[in-house]
């Protein structure tokens, strides 16, 4: 797919091509459509970072609490959505040793429990022990709004990434 075949698709197709760019949040899809034609990606991009940016702070919350945990139960169970699973294999988190596996249980829990939402990081751009330095310093943060607005800016990053790899392909 590509950019001038996404912006010739109607809103429900647009929406359905786009359907794993956010995580369960087809509704940012949807919302950015309504600016196609898009220019350039980056238009895109914009365009996909505005409907978040004027959603309500609810479905913001909803759209962090529709990740999920990193090697955490949905891994366990096999129902990581495609993109996800792909995410935490590359970066090495299907082959943590049980230290690493309890550790980031733990860490997982404090972090969910402290902010309401799970811990999200663009893992393309770590390793695993990355990965796990930067969960430990920001599970020990106490700025929620700080770690609200990290948290979109890397489900936006997610994104970026994911959107490359669709239009890519």
């Amino acid at each position: 797919m590509n950019l001038n075949e996404l912006n010739h698709l109607s809103a429900a197709e647009f929406t359905e091509a786009l359907a794993g760019i956010y995580e369960h949040s087809p509704w940012i899809a949807a919302a950015a459509h309504v600016r196609a034609p898009f220019a350039d990606v980056d238009a895109l991009i914009a365009a996909l970072r505005e409907a978040v940016a004027q959603a309500a702070r609810e479905r913001q919350l909803a759209l962090l609490r529709a990740h999920p945990e990193l090697a955490g139960k949905e891994a366990a169970s096999g129902t990581l959505t495609a993109h996800s699973s792909e995410e935490q294999k590359g970066a090495g988190l299907v082959n943590l040793s049980e230290a690493e596996k309890v550790e980031l249980a733990e860490l997982n829990r404090r972090y969910r429990e402290k902010f309401g939402f799970p811990f999200i990081i663009a893992v393309r751009h770590h390793t695993k022990s990355g990965i796990l330095a930067e969960l430990r310093g920001r599970a020990a943060g106490d700025d929620a709004a700080r770690e609200f607005a990290t948290c979109l800016d890397q489900v936006h990053e997610i994104a970026r990434l994911r959107l490359a790899s669709l239009l890519a392909a």
